[in-house]
């Protein structure tokens, strides 16, 4: 049966489990868009490309299926760039399809043409150019298989015009044969030994969490982990949810925003189990210092991480749910010892807290989103301050439910990936926690929820400033707050004008029933917390300094 390239990429798609498309039409992918009318496949038109590879990303994060984004060739693709470099950084499993001009055109500097495959090369896992219909079938299915094994990340596929309206005969690629890709799963057995024996051995330890529990699953395996060696559970960003966070283990998170005491404990321990991380700037601080007691074990998929930012002792390549499951039935239980209870004095000594003035805190908005929702609500955050107090104050105890840009920082991110995540969990409470800065980079997509009534809470955490660049100022740069201060809209106004419920808040008592107001509302809903002006986010290690060289 002849089918056209367009057809086949819905036949594929479908094959493939995806119900849900994030895109933007356009000229070059006009014969995709016809194919998509009859389809039984959800598309959500998003206002901005950008936006849709958000979207998709969110989408991604919260259901552990791969996010689908769609969009036109030239600029329509270059406003996918951000999406995709930041589902590379977070290793979000993404599949971005473009359009192109017609393989006739190709490198002429044709209407609306860009070389996308190039541009995205360093950003991408891997990416195609289809130039021949045949292929089209096959590729997609790479596509979606490199995407999600291994450490995943995003592919894009680029598809002529051409491409996508010439038909040929369909027939099924079959299984997907990839020679020069094979992930390694297992863990080396005599790896495995050596690691059992030097967690037996280890008076000090603390393990070191990221997304790669969160991406694999191993959750579970994580929190038996550590209750069988009593070791205490520092996160990263990306790692937020990936072990309780009321768990008298939990450490919260740790680096330039992290807690006191989770610092601390890496500064002193023996042994550092670091499970899916990748040892970013942010989390080490001076690399000198960084664990300088510690032998350092690091269990990641991909071996291209091991070594690569910090020496390692005992590397462990494999999937983070299958290391977790094989330590755990080579070790014994642990007792609690000296370790634990200074663990516990520390927490004790150096609490997460601010100081309450009258003045409405951003920190106590978190508290109260966090009380009224019963800590069962997704977060999503756009990138500053507001970031790192959802981090702190909203207690993250399952995964999937802190969904933020860690290592691209993409301004913009949250309100597009909440409107993801509510695609992914219809039924579940989303929250937006966002600055007045970040917010106004992708504001638009309110259309997009409200057009699609997704009832997804946006709370602006509004000061006035690009807060965290002020911060910075006043801290290195002697208060001198060079174009950091922001005059903004009527956000209750703005969002009244999209069709969404606007809300203003300016006193601590007011915060709690305009959260249950919105809450009562099936309608998208944009909350303007006006804070104060100049707190900061702490505790703070700054740049280049050692974890213990915390301020606040």
């Amino acid at each position: 049966m002849k089918k056209s390239g367009a057809q086949i990429l819905v036949d594929c798609l479908r094959e493939q489990g995806v119900d849900t498309i994030f895109g933007y039409p356009g000229g070059a992918v006009l014969p995709i868009y016809d194919a998509l009318y009859d389809a039984d496949i959800r598309h959500i038109l998003t206002r901005h490309e950008q936006g849709a590879a958000h979207a998709a990303d969110g989408y991604a994060r919260a259901s552990g299926r791969p996010g689908v984004c769609l969009a036109t060739s030239g600029p329509g693709a270059t406003n996918l760039v951000t999406g995709i470099a930041n589902a590379y950084m977070d290793s979000v499993p993404l599949v971005a399809f473009t359009g192109q001009v017609v393989t006739s055109q190709l490198g002429k500097d044709s209407f609306q043409e860009a070389d996308i495959t190039g541009i995205t090369l360093p950003i991408t896992k891997h990416n195609y150019l289809v130039k021949d219909v045949r292929d089209l079938a096959r590729v997609i299915k790479e596509a979606f298989y490199i995407a999600t094994t291994g450490r995943p990340g995003p592919v894009l596929v680029d598809i002529p015009k051409d491409v996508s309206s010439t038909q040929t005969e369909y027939e099924d690629p079959g299984p997907v044969n990839l020679p020069g890709y094979r992930p390694v799963l297992e863990p080396s057995a005599e790896q495995l030994n050596r690691a059992a024996e030097a967690i037996a051995r280890a008076e000090r330890p603390v393990i070191y969490a990221g997304g790669g529990v969160v991406y694999s699953g191993a959750h579970r395996e994580l929190r038996r982990f550590a209750e069988l060696i009593l070791a205490p559970v520092a996160t990263t960003l990306m790692g937020l949810g990936g072990f309780p966070g009321d768990h008298p283990l939990a450490l919260g998170m740790l680096g330039m925003h992290g807690s006191k005491y989770a610092n601390f404990a890496v500064c002193e321990c023996d042994l550092l189990i670091a499970v899916g991380v990748r040892f970013d700037d942010r989390v080490t601080g001076k690399l000198e210092s960084f664990a300088s007691q510690a032998r350092i074990m690091h269990i990641d998929i991909d071996p291209a991480e091991i070594g690569k930012n910090v020496r390692v002792d005992i590397p462990l390549v494999g999937d983070v749910k299958r290391v977790l499951s094989a330590l755990i039935e080579r070790l014994e239980a642990k007792l609690p010892g000296a370790w634990q209870e200074k663990i516990q004095t520390w927490k004790k000594e150096y609490p997460i807290t601010y100081e309450e003035n009258g003045h409405l805190k951003p920190q106590h908005v978190i508290r109260e989103i966090y009380r009224v929702t019963k800590g069962q609500a997704r977060i999503t955050t756009e990138v500053g301050q507001h970031q790192m107090w959802a981090a702190h104050y909203y207690t993250y105890t399952r995964p999937r439910t802190f969904i933020s840009s860690g290592g691209l920082g993409t301004m913009g991110f949250g309100l597009p990936a909440a409107i993801g995540v509510q695609v992914a969990c219809p039924g579940e409470i989303v929250f937006d926690i966002a600055g007045d800065g970040s917010i106004q980079m992708n504001i638009q997509e309110l259309a997009t929820a409200v057009n699609y009534d997704l009832p997804v809470k946006v709370a602006i955490l509004d000061n006035g400033y690009l807060g965290m660049v002020r911060q910075w100022q006043e801290l290195f740069y002697n208060r001198r707050y060079s174009y950091s201060e922001l005059v903004n809209p009527d956000f209750v106004k703005l969002a009244e004008a999209y069709g969404a419920v606007g809300m203003r808040v300016e006193k601590p008592a007011d915060v709690r029933p305009a959260l249950e107001q919105a809450l009562a509302t099936s309608k998208p809903v944009l909350m303007d917390f006006v804070i104060e002006r100049e707190e900061n986010v702490l505790p703070f290690v700054p740049p280049g300094e050692s974890l213990d060289r915390m301020l606040g």
